[in-house]
């Protein structure tokens, strides 16, 4: 009796143990009886039929990434090499989505085997259609290509693509030479068109510069002429006052006027020769010239007269 009873209890103890299995935060563990999907166990302490109910698989519904390094070929056959980082997780907890995600594929490698062959064949496709010059500034086009192309599977299999990063783009060692050397001769380019509009510019307001200074120095001329015109036509004013009184002073003492009308006109012609800006004066200086010249000064003076 107490025999049977010890190997009772020594059979119930580990069955008791084995009837309790632990799931860790974050995973969801499928149980099958006999081969087939039973139910699920979701984090914490939970309970199982002993020797009947079997933990299938356990699912991780945290996020999950790997790193893929593959080449692609342009349109103009130029060879691409992609760098990139793959987030993806089950989609939610449902029953349905659990069991897609443990029997769509045998194990953990021929899931992974599928997903990164699908991703690099939608990138493949894509990058197919553009050429090399295109490819480096569409990389948010390709990302959003590739969502647009797998989600549909990865829904089927229980997974949601959360996030694809093209860490680095590439080409051969050709290519890059021929892309830096265009991208040296459009900088130098570039910096021969702004050298040629800043000398442009630089020409232009020289000449402005200079147009202004013409104009400013011929308006100076102008009013410095008109000015000296202004202070000749007093001069001679002053000149014909001064010989119109001296005449009548001369007249009025009985003396010949043309003596200090001669004599005005020799300290007139002296000094134009001193002050004046030309380089000649012509004169006429025969006896009838100067004769001419005094029978002129005459009549001038006797017209004032009569004016007066």
């Amino acid at each position: 009796m107490k025999s049977t009873l010890f190997l009772l209890i020594i059979i119930a103890i580990p069955l008791l143990l084995t009837s309790f299995v632990i799931v860790q935060q974050g995973t969801i563990a499928v149980v099958t009886i006999f081969g087939k999907y039973r139910r699920n166990m979701t984090p914490g302490l939970n309970l199982r039929i002993p020797l009947i109910e079997r933990v299938f698989k356990r699912i991780s519904i945290q996020n999950r990434s790997v790193e893929m390094e593959f080449q692609a070929v342009t349109s103009d056959q130029a060879n691409v090499y992609f760098k990139s980082m793959l987030l993806f997780s089950v989609i939610d907890e449902q029953e349905e989505t659990i069991k897609k995600v443990a029997f769509k594929f045998i194990d953990e490698r021929n899931l992974m085997q599928a997903l990164i062959r699908t991703i690099e064949g939608s990138i493949r496709s894509f990058v197919a259609t553009k050429k090399q010059a295109e490819v480096l500034s569409l990389r948010r086009e390709i990302v959003e290509h590739v969502k647009d192309q797998i989600d549909s599977a990865l829904e089927e299999w229980g997974y949601h693509l959360t996030d694809l990063q093209i860490n680095d783009i590439t080409f051969d060692e050709a290519i890059l030479k021929s892309m830096a050397q265009v991208v040296a001769s459009n900088n130098l380019k570039a910096a021969a068109e702004n050298e040629g509009q800043a000398l442009l510019i630089t020409k232009t307001k020289a000449a402005e510069a200079e147009g202004n200074a013409i104009k400013i120095a011929a308006n100076a001329e102008r009013e410095a002429a008109q000015m000296r015109g202004q202070g000749v036509a007093l001069f001679r004013e002053e000149v014909a006052k001064g010989m119109q009184n001296a005449a009548r002073e001369l007249q009025q003492a009985n003396l010949d006027t043309s003596v200090i009308m001669f004599s005005m006109w020799t300290e007139a012609i002296k000094n134009f020769a001193e002050y004046g800006k030309g380089n000649v004066i012509f004169l006429d200086g025969s006896a009838e010239g100067m004769d001419k010249t005094m029978k002129q000064m005459m009549a001038m003076n006797k017209l004032m007269d009569d004016k007066k």
